[in-house]
C-alpha cells in the first residue's frame, strides 16, 4: 500500500505542474481587455477601475449609450409545505422525520455506534397509490427509511403530510441500502482503531507526515460488501445478513488509499481481511 500511495503522490505533483502551466496559457489567451494592456491593468485577474470619463466614452463608443448594471435577484422564499409532488421542503424533512421515529422505535433500536434509536438512512416523497397517479389532490406522503443495529433491520416508515400520521411501516431483513454518511465514519474509525489499520495510518503518515486518529482527517467514499461464497474468511460469512463496509479512503487534498482489500463488519463492529 506504501508503495502505492508514492505513486499516486508522483503522479499529483506532474499533473499538478501541467495544469499549471495550462493554466498560465489559458489566462493569456482569454482574459479579455488584456492586448495591449500595461502593467496596470488586469495581472492579478481583476479589472481596473477607470475614471468616469473614460468609462462613459467606452460605454457611448461601444453602443451610444450606457449599460445597465445586471440585478441578480434573491431565491424565492421556501414554503413550509411542498405541493404535489414537489421536493420535500426543509421543513416537511425535519417533520416527518420526527413523526416516523415513534417513542417505542426510539427505545426499541440501536444506531450505527451504539447508542439508542435507529441509524437514519433517507427521507423521500412516496410515490403515489396507483389510483392516485395523476390525481391533483392525492396524498402527499414521504418514506422514512432507518437500520436497526440491535437486530439488522431495515425500517421503512410512510407517513402522510396531510395528516401528520405513521400510515404504513415495513421491516425487512437482509436488504442492505446505501450507506449513510455516519456509518462510513464509524467504519472508518472502528478501522482506524483496529491492527488491520496499521497500513492506512502508515499511508496517511507517508502522504501527509501526521498521524492519522480521527475520519474527519478523510474524505470517505464506500459500499454494502455481501458475502461471497469462499471468497472471504469465515467472520465475513454474515456480510448482508450484517451492515458490511468496504471502504475507499482518500487523504483530503491528496492521494486515494487502497483499502480493499479490507471489510467492517459494522453489525458485529469487527475488521477482517479478504482471502487472495
Amino acid at each position: 500500500m506504501r508503495n502505492i500511495v508514492h505513486r499516486h503522490l508522483g503522479k499529483m505533483v506532474a499533473g499538478t505542474a501541467i495544469a499549471v502551466a495550462g493554466t498560465a496559457v489559458m489566462v493569456a489567451v482569454t482574459l479579455p481587455g488584456t492586448a495591449g494592456a500595461d502593467d496596470s491593468g488586469t495581472r492579478s485577474g481583476r479589472s481596473v477601475p477607470q475614471e468616469a470619463g473614460a468609462a462613459g466614452a467606452g460605454a457611448a463608443g461601444a453602443g451610444g449609450r450606457a449599460v445597465t448594471p445586471g440585478v441578480v435577484e434573491a431565491a424565492p422564499a421556501e414554503g413550509q409545505q411542498g405541493e404535489g409532488r414537489d421536493p420535500l421542503t426543509d421543513d416537511e424533512l425535519r417533520r416527518v422525520e420526527k413523526i416516523a421515529l415513534s417513542r417505542q422505535l426510539f427505545r426499541s433500536s440501536e444506531s450505527v455506534d451504539g447508542e439508542r434509536g435507529p441509524e437514519r438512512l433517507t427521507v423521500d416523497l412516496a410515490e403515489p397509490e396507483a389510483d392516485e397517479a395523476g390525481r391533483p389532490d392525492a396524498p402527499r406522503r414521504a418514506d422514512v427509511t432507518f437500520y436497526d443495529y440491535r437486530d439488522d433491520t431495515l425500517v421503512t416508515r410512510t407517513v402522510d403530510l396531510g395528516t401528520g400520521k405513521v400510515v404504513h411501516t415495513d421491516t425487512q431483513h437482509g436488504v442492505q441500502p446505501p450507506l449513510s454518511r455516519a456509518e462510513k465514519a464509524e467504519a472508518a474509525a472502528l478501522l482506524i482503531a483496529d491492527p488491520l489499520g496499521a497500513g492506512l495510518k502508515a499511508d496517511y503518515k507517508d502522504a501527509t507526515g501526521k498521524a492519522l486518529t480521527s475520519p474527519d482527517q478523510l474524505q470517505l467514499s464506500g459500499a454494502v460488501y455481501r458475502a461471497a461464497p469462499g471468497a472471504q474468511p469465515a467472520v465475513l460469512d454474515t456480510c448482508g445478513e450484517h451492515r458490511c463496509v468496504r471502504l475507499f479512503p482518500k487523504v483530503k487534498n491528496g492521494p486515494w488509499v487502497d483499502a480493499r482489500s479490507l471489510v467492517i463488519d459494522l453489525s458485529a463492529r469487527k475488521v477482517a481481511r479478504l482471502g487472495h
